[in-house]
């Protein structure tokens, strides 16, 4: 997600704010009405989101978090179109409340994804937004990667190939990406010790790289009903032949991409700032009962 989107999508998360007023004005909290949040989530229909908004509440109650200080139904009067008014639902909500249901939509969609680092990042700086942004993007990136390797290594097994191969074949496969650089070679480049996977310190968009290779072996395999080492170790060096001639046509040369940041320490981060974040979001007042 570019620069100018994250700015575009911060305006508009930052004019559904709402404030209310405790009994104490220490304790004047930030909230959100979940008919502001819905169309900006990209639901359309109360309904469905409702649905979201029922998931994040037992998601809430999984982690043994009151929902009372996080959720809390509420009505409006509402104007139609002929003067009159009507009653209707509203759920008012949490920071966390919101990140929750933000964790529980669709990840593919930008103001989804968007929404998940908005909420979860306190301050809501865009520059913070846009680094978790780049965070979840390549920790997804590397776990596609896992899955498409995971897929290729199964799939071949039945054909023939032992684990010991598979490492050969995804050996060659690196070797033909990084120009004939193997897989140790390029270890050594990037400072990555030889027990540690490569994956975990390459950029994202080298991690893309491999598995649009490594998921073009995956459905050829498959679609040409290959067998054996000799002919699934063919494929996939072309496959990684052919992702390397395009990114050369853009002027890209993988072996001479910078390494990443350890992969591991960002998902620990990832997940540490996930844990405060009900830590430090604002609990609903507590509602006075009526004598």
């Amino acid at each position: 997600m570019d620069k100018i989107s994250i700015l575009q999508y911060k305006k508009t998360f930052d004019g559904i704010v709402r404030h209310i007023d405790g009994d104490d004005s220490s304790e004047q909290i930030e909230v959100w009405f979940a008919r502001e949040l819905q169309p900006i989530l990209g639901y359309s229909r109360w309904e469905n989101f409702q649905v979201a908004i029922r998931r994040a509440i037992e998601s809430c109650i999984s982690q043994g978090v009151s929902t009372e200080d996080h959720f809390r139904e509420v009505t409006k009067m509402v104007d139609l179109g002929s003067g009159a008014k009507r009653e209707i639902s509203d759920v008012m909500l949490t920071r966390y409340a919101c990140y929750l249901i933000a964790q529980n939509g669709d990840p593919k969609k930008e103001e989804i994804a968007f929404a998940q680092s908005y909420f979860a990042i306190q301050t809501r700086k865009a520059e913070l937004i846009a680094e978790r942004l780049n965070y979840l993007s390549r920790i997804e990136t590397r776990d596609k990667l896992r899955a498409a390797e995971k897929q290729l290594s199964q799939n071949i097994y039945e054909r023939g190939v032992d684990d010991k191969g598979f490492g050969r074949i995804r050996s060659k496969g690196d070797t033909a990406l990084f120009g004939g650089y193997t897989t140790g070679d390029m270890k050594v480049r990037l400072g990555v010790k030889s027990n540690r996977p490569l994956a975990d310190f390459l950029p994202t968009l080298t991690i893309a790289a491999k598995n649009l290779a490594t998921e073009m072996t995956n459905y050829n395999v498959e679609s040409k009903d290959l067998s054996g080492e000799p002919s699934i170790t063919k494929e996939h060096v072309q496959n990684n032949q052919c992702v390397r001639a395009m990114l050369g046509q853009r002027g890209i040369k993988p072996e001479e991409l910078p390494p990443s940041e350890d992969i591991k320490k960002l998902e620990r981060r990832v997940a540490r700032d996930d844990k405060k974040i009900e830590q430090s979001s604002q609990k609903l007042p507590k509602q006075k009962r009526q004598s």
